[in-house]
């Protein structure tokens, strides 16, 4: 019989992803949605998959949601960093109530926000959790109640740490509305951090599929266990704004500063413009992910080529439509 999995999360960007990666490796996947018949239709592209009604931040929705599954991956993230604190601390605990429950292993997206310049050029993880931000803490106060939880028997989780997301269909991210211009025309790229300082992206369907390996094989680990995603990493920051270039046909497209100082004059009035300031700093030093730990588990770590990556990342960015694969062009 096919294992099933809980997708919280499933209409977001990793969770969509994760959910189509579960189905190919022969999952049931379920998600839950306060309106599961709208979201049904929005999300033809998620195939035969389970929707339920419920609410993340209510623990018996998830607790109802989760019976009988084995899996629970917790991919609900606020848009546009809106009440942090309000929302992903209750919805975690929400989930961790859900696994306990019904003894399903929890795998949860991790960040970088956790990390502060003592665990900086290369995060592994048993890295140092010292965060410089708000939103930091807070990731790292989640992960602390999940990890007590874990001490406490009844509950099993997964970490898996990713970079910043790029991937098919992202629309609230760095990627499609700096790097490839969200809604804008294609004249020039925006780069928000130093050209010459490296910096990491995961590609999303990559890291879906690494969840859903690591699901296949989840039993042969410990209650808690971190892993921590590679991804693309770019030796110069800036060549990720190249890429996008050479996909969309120009290859010298120039690249302009982000307006970082618009964002500091409206910072006073805009919350959402105070949020994305924290978070500059993970854009002025390089900071890598050690995956060695990944690939001893997996053999290797899921890895798209770089353009063929920005080419799919770009079909869910308005306005920018990539140059046709060269097979589709031989086929025309």
């Amino acid at each position: 019989m096919p294992k099933t999995a809980l997708v919280i999360g499933a209409t977001g960007g990793i969770g969509s992803e994760t959910v189509l990666a579960l189905q190919a490796h022969g999952w049931r996947v379920r998600a839950m949605n306060r309106n599961p018949g709208e979201a049904a239709r929005r999300f033809r592209r998620l195939g035969a998959i389970e929707w339920v009604e419920g609410d993340s931040m209510k623990p018996g929705d998830v607790i109802r949601a989760a019976s009988g599954v084995q899996i629970i991956f917790h991919g609900a993230n606020p848009a546009g960093y809106k009440n942090w604190k309000g929302t992903i601390v209750p919805m975690m605990r929400s989930t961790i109530e859900a696994a306990r429950a019904s003894g399903a292993r929890i795998l949860l997206p991790g960040t970088l926000y956790n990390f502060g310049p003592d665990a900086w050029p290369v995060v592994s993880s048993v890295s140092p959790q010292n965060p410089l931000t708000r939103k930091g803490r807070i990731r790292v106060g989640m992960e602390e109640m999940l990890a007590r939880e874990i001490e406490r028997g009844g509950v099993r989780a997964i970490i898996v740490r990713a970079g910043d997301f790029f991937g098919p269909g992202l629309g609230n991210s760095w990627f499609a509305s700096a790097i490839a211009r969200k809604g804008k025309e294609t004249a020039f790229s925006l780069y928000p951090g130093s050209r010459h300082v490296g910096h990491s992206w995961a590609y999303l369907p990559d890291l879906a599929e690494t969840f859903a390996r690591i699901a296949d094989r989840e039993a042969e680990l410990p209650a808690f266990d971190v892993f921590m995603f590679e991804g693309h990493w770019f030796e110069r920051g800036v060549e990720i704004s190249h890429a996008v270039g050479r996909a969309i046909g120009k290859p010298d497209m120039p690249v302009r500063r982000f307006p970082w100082p618009l964002f500091y004059l409206a910072a006073p009035f805009v919350g959402f413009c105070r949020e994305v300031i924290e978070m500059r700093y993970l854009w002025k030093v390089p900071i890598r992910l050690d995956n060695r730990k990944l690939v001893a588990f997996l053999g290797v770590e899921p890895h798209t080529d770089t353009d063929r990556a920005i080419r799919s990342a770009l079909q869910g960015v308005a306005d920018l439509q990539p140059e046709p694969e060269p097979e589709a062009v031989a086929i025309r």
